[in-house]
């Protein structure tokens, strides 16, 4: 009995954790709804609400910002916006970095977040997995020795909190692992181990070692195996 309730456990612990974070997600995107007029939405209408109608008017304002973002008319709108924006004390410090971080994150000539590292952290002899987000500043740069690099230690199981450092690049390693299968290691406290790829499993590594080559030598009977030459 202990044996299937732990096999039915595994079959619906995961499940319910998925429809639940999903729940989660559309009821809260559903949120932007509210900020229609009482007569649009969906229950003055046609008298009740319908789920996961806020990720489709997400979606497609999203969709039609990035339209307009992407044609000359529309670049100078939002080029008069930030100007706007620009001006306003306090909130040009926050939209300003703000637009920074994503700029480097989402643009695709950004390099943040594009390499998984391994790195020695916080002490020498442990290691632990960061990204890299860049290089430091050019102010910063001239008074560190040598070549470094940005790197971002994220904690676990929540990688959302972590450290920033910068470290000699001779003292990081990159790992030959996406960014996805680097955080589902951090999340999973190194449970869900990354699978080992074509290019790092070479002949002769230890990756493709079989269990016969890494296993301890059986213990010896004293009997010895003769010769057959003789």
């Amino acid at each position: 009995m202990k044996r299937y309730l732990i096999a039915g456990l595994l079959v619906w612990v995961p499940l319910g954790i998925t429809i639940w974070v999903v729940h989660w997600l559309l009821t809260s995107i559903d949120q932007i709804l509210l900020v229609l007029p009482r007569n649009l939405q969906p229950r003055a209408l046609i008298g009740f609400d319908i789920p996961g109608l806020g990720v489709v008017v997400a979606f497609l304002i999203l969709l039609a910002t990035g339209v307009v973002a992407a044609n000359f008319f529309g670049q100078r709108v939002i080029r008069g916006w930030e100007s706007l924006l620009g001006r306003i004390p306090f909130v040009k410090s926050i939209y300003s970095s703000v637009k920074q971080v994503s700029d480097t994150l989402l643009s695709k000539k950004g390099n943040a977040f594009r390499k998984a590292l391994l790195v020695e952290f916080p002490r020498p002899g442990s290691w632990t997995i960061a990204f890299q987000t860049g290089t430091p500043a050019a102010s910063v740069a001239p008074h560190l020795p040598g070549e470094h690099v940005s790197v971002y230690v994220p904690t676990t199981p929540n990688p959302t909190g972590g450290y920033f450092l910068m470290l000699p690049r001779s003292q990081v390693r990159e790992l030959d692992m996406t960014v996805d299968e680097a955080l589902k290691y951090i999340i999973s406290m190194g449970v869900v181990a990354p699978r080992v790829s074509a290019r790092a499993a070479k002949p002769g590594s230890p990756a493709t070692q079989t269990d016969a080559t890494i296993s301890p030598a059986a213990p010896s009977t004293g009997t010895s195996v003769p010769d057959p030459r003789n």
